[in-house]
């Protein structure tokens, strides 16, 4: 029974999943058609979405970067100063 039960949340899972998916490319294709149709009722060119990138981009910048200051603070900086070895009195050398 248990495995049953399981197998139906499952596949109610799966299929709110698909819905959902399904929701999201019709809309992304409503959107798509309502933009090709005021592009072309305006007569201006239809484009279509893409986004261009290279992967040497990425890689440049943070070539450019390395060079700079980090963003992130230096542990040194965050901590207090240290003491001198003087104050340690505990510790005797071998």
């Amino acid at each position: 029974m248990a495995t049953f039960f399981l197998r139906f949340v499952l596949f109610a899972a799966a299929l709110v999943f698909a819905a959902s998916l399904a929701i999201v490319f019709t809309l992304a294709v409503a959107a798509w058609l309502l933009r090709m149709g005021w592009a072309r009722l305006t007569g201006q060119p239809v484009r279509p979405f893409v986004t261009r990138f290279r992967v040497r981009d990425g890689f440049d910048k943070v070539w450019q970067r390395g060079g700079q200051a980090s963003r992130t603070p230096r542990a040194d900086s965050v901590l207090a100063p240290r003491r001198g070895r003087a104050d340690i009195i505990d510790v005797e050398p071998k």
